[in-house]
């Protein structure tokens, strides 16, 4: 970080307030993917602006994407002067569903106290918009540059990413041969550098019963109570199995270095009813129950030995309860990803991060994945990392917020870390 290119990032402080209000304030829920379109123009017409080339993206096929909710990302490309590494900055713009406690408008971007509030304020198009700016002072004060610096703005991280940066990452776009280094500026505090990610599965599991009359239950088998079964297991041998395990991976929180497993959803019976239907229930013994899990495992668990866990419980189940039966049904898997501490990415920005703060860069993981994930798997890229602003444990909550001077100081490490790879390589 130079004092020139510290200056760049304090003069374009009401230029990255009003681009992240701008963000914020088109409203990109997923679900269902809205107006992911809207977003990757308003991306565009920015970064041409810059001298950025680009392209606009369409995931056909992917999960969710449809004539009515295309799933449509953003790739920019600022081309240096002479050869060199490609550093990209990959954002995701999609941001989760607003929720109830609310006290800020979630879609107003309003500045107070020097926060701006706002769903997606951190969890990340303050990431995002430090990241162009990071990038738009670099290409001020070092126009000669060698390399080249990329910008995305991707769909459906929050849903997986399968619209997004893994479609991309299935097309080549990151290739080791293409790019070099992956910054993704989730919000995992301005002081840390994220390594990775812990491991995700999730299955649907369905108890199986009998329907018959509410009032002659003896002559059903209520699906309900032997899912209150499963949950019983749960609680009495996977819960306090799972506490038991840790890992080496720095995760944060300090909870999230044990496995850990959310009961996502549950259904079970009579449907529910709509707001204006004021009839009464049926009176049946419910033939179905469903439950949807959320298992976070370690980097050292064995995959199999995950799904084996509740299988074997399920089983277990299956021989000793009259009547029980089930389905298991495996909905998506992630592997947990950590790049090594000693990669050039992790140094460059740890290096940044102590020069910008006055203070040693704190190395961790993160309880749940991002698009690290495709990154690593399918673009072979293991050079990748989260870095951005904002407090990680305010993602998805109500009066979601991100600091300005938080961005501003990660926007300084952005640049920074762009110098010593694209100007200075050989002092990173």
């Amino acid at each position: 970080m130079t004092e020139a290119l510290s200056q760049a990032i304090e003069d374009r402080r009401d230029d990255l307030i009003a681009l992240t209000q701008d963000l914020i304030r088109i409203p990109t829920l997923n679900p269902p993917g809205q107006d992911y379109r809207l977003i990757c123009e308003y991306l565009e017409r920015r970064l041409l602006d810059a001298g950025f080339e680009t392209q606009l993206i369409r995931a056909h096929g992917s999960p969710g994407d449809s004539d009515r909710f295309p799933r449509w990302n953003i790739l920019a490309r600022h081309q240096g002067k002479g050869t060199g590494d490609c550093v990209h900055f990959n954002s995701h713009t999609d941001v989760v569903a607003v929720g109830a406690g609310w006290t800020k408008d979630p879609f107003g971007g309003e500045l107070i106290d020097g926060r701006i509030y706002g769903r997606g304020a951190c969890d990340m198009k303050g990431g995002l918009a430090a990241s162009i700016i990071a990038a738009e002072a670099f290409i001020a004060t070092h126009p000669d540059h060698a390399g080249a610096i990329e910008i995305s703005g991707t769909a459906d991280e929050e849903s997986g990413g399968y619209g997004g940066v893994a479609y991309l990452a299935e097309q080549g776009y990151f290739s080791p041969d293409r790019v070099q280094h992956v910054i993704i500026p989730e919000p995992l505090n301005k002081d840390r550098v994220c390594l990775g990610h812990r491991g995700g599965w999730w299955a649907e599991i369905e108890t199986f019963g009998e329907i018959a009359h509410g009032a002659m239950p003896f002559l059903g088998d209520c699906a309900v109570r032997h899912m209150g079964a499963v949950l019983t297991a749960f609680e009495e041998r996977l819960y306090p199995a799972m506490a038991a395990r840790t890992t080496d991976m720095p995760v944060v929180p300090e909870g999230a270095r044990s496995s850990t497993m959310n009961i996502n959803a549950i259904h079970g019976g009579q449907p529910d009813q709509d707001a204006d239907d004021t009839s009464l229930p049926a009176h049946c013994v419910p033939d179905s129950c469903r439950i949807v899990i959320d298992r976070r495992f370690l980097a050292e668990e064995r995959l199999d030995d995950v799904r084996g866990e509740v299988r074997a419980l399920l089983e277990d189940l299956k021989r000793d309860r009259d009547r029980f039966d089930y389905a298991l049904r495996e909905i998506n898997v992630v592997l947990p990803s950590m790049t090594d501490r000693a990669a050039p990415v992790v140094q460059v920005v740890a290096a940044e991060i102590a020069q910008v703060l006055g203070k040693p860069a704190e190395f961790v993981a993160s309880p749940g994945t991002y698009d690290q994930k495709h990154i690593d798997r399918i673009g072979k890229l293991k050079n990748c990392i989260a870095y951005g602003p904002g407090i990680l444990e305010l993602a998805h909550k109500p009066d979601e917020y991100v600091g300005v001077e938080d961005m501003i100081d990660s926007a300084k490490v952005m640049a920074g870390a762009l110098r010593r790879v694209l100007v200075d390589p050989d002092h990173r």
